[in-house]
């Protein structure tokens, strides 16, 4: 009978603390609306679905309207844009041209953000051309400079450019970012306010989603301002033994054949040439094939003698043999 009165009493306790911790946290919520520290957007965004990093909840984002300016009638003067550009050239002389190139960068205050290159192999019968394909960041205030300069260092056979204007969308990523931080700073203060556990751990776990897209959004937007300050350039080199011609001459038919007879005999003595450099390169290994082959052929042709001359003893004894036989 004592046991069913203490578990009795321990419900009716138990429950008296629930409804009292109920009431308080009714009653602190109450009192911070009245003393203007807690809105309806704070209250509505605890029922709001999780999202994801770009972040759909934003409490004051700005709408964009058409390009140049907001909604709100703002209007965007800093443009964001993002320049990339596609350069195929090519040169007689590698070395000289890599190290100039790399003098213009750094002279721009640019740097070298990717290279692969290939210098020949040692292996071949003769040095292949090389080549080289770089991404080059340039500050996009020194980039027509930077083009401007390439057609003296070498044969710019191909150039391509495209510009993205990415202006309305980083306006709208910094109207975000900042309605996260007001958002953060409305729930730093409404935690300090708080008295009941349950209340705490709402506000503890809908700043920590705040601040998770908070930081997201912040290293979006460093890396935009990265990709509009520095402009990108790939670069492709190919090393060459004539230059292809960049400004199309309308030719006669003469032109055309003498210009095609002269490529040819061009084509006959970079052969020629190429053999000979082929050939005095593996003349150690031609002198080594040589003698190995002499000797074999040697070998060969005495093996061959000592077989004509059993022969010819066989043949004279068989000869002598019939004759005694006689």
């Amino acid at each position: 009978m004592k046991k069913k009165i203490m578990t009795m009493l321990a419900v009716c306790l138990t429950a008296m603390l629930m409804t009292g911790c109920g009431a308080s946290s009714k009653d602190s919520m109450t009192t911070l609306m009245e003393n203007g520290s807690w809105s309806t957007e704070d209250s509505m965004s605890y029922d709001m679905a999780e999202v994801d990093m770009g972040g759909s909840y934003y409490g004051e984002a700005v709408s964009t309207g058409s390009a140049g300016t907001t909604e709100n009638g703002q209007i965007l003067t800093d443009r964001k844009l993002i320049r990339n550009v596609n350069l195929e050239v090519e040169t007689k002389e590698y070395d000289a041209m890599m190290s100039s190139l790399e003098t213009q960068i750094q002279g721009l205050g640019g740097y070298i953000e990717n290279m692969d290159s290939y210098n020949g192999s040692s292996y071949s019968g003769y040095r292949n051309s090389r080549y080289a394909n770089l991404t080059i960041r340039i500050p996009q205030t020194k980039l027509d400079a930077f083009l401007a300069v390439m057609p003296d260092i070498c044969n710019v056979v191909r150039r391509s450019d495209s510009v993205d204007d990415v202006t309305l969308t980083y306006v709208d990523m910094e109207s975000h970012r900042d309605a996260l931080k007001t958002e953060q700073t409305r729930l730093l203060e409404l935690l300090e306010q708080a008295e009941c556990l349950e209340d705490i751990l709402t506000i503890e776990e809908r700043l920590t989603t705040v601040r998770y897209q908070l930081e997201s959004m912040e290293s979006q937007l460093r890396a935009m301002d990265n990709q509009v300050q520095y402009s990108t350039v790939y670069l492709s080199i190919s090393e060459v033994k004539e230059l292809t011609p960049v400004e199309e001459v309308e030719e006669t038919a003469w032109q055309r054949i003498s210009e095609g007879f002269m490529h040819s005999l061009r084509s006959i003595g970079h052969g020629f040439a190429e053999f000979g450099i082929w050939f005095v390169i593996h003349i150690p290994q031609l002198v080594i094939w040589a003698v190995i082959i002499t000797v074999i052929v040697l070998l060969i042709k005495r093996h061959r003698k000592k077989k004509a001359a059993k022969k010819a003893a066989r043949e004279a004894e068989a000869t002598a043999g019939q004759n005694n036989t006689k």
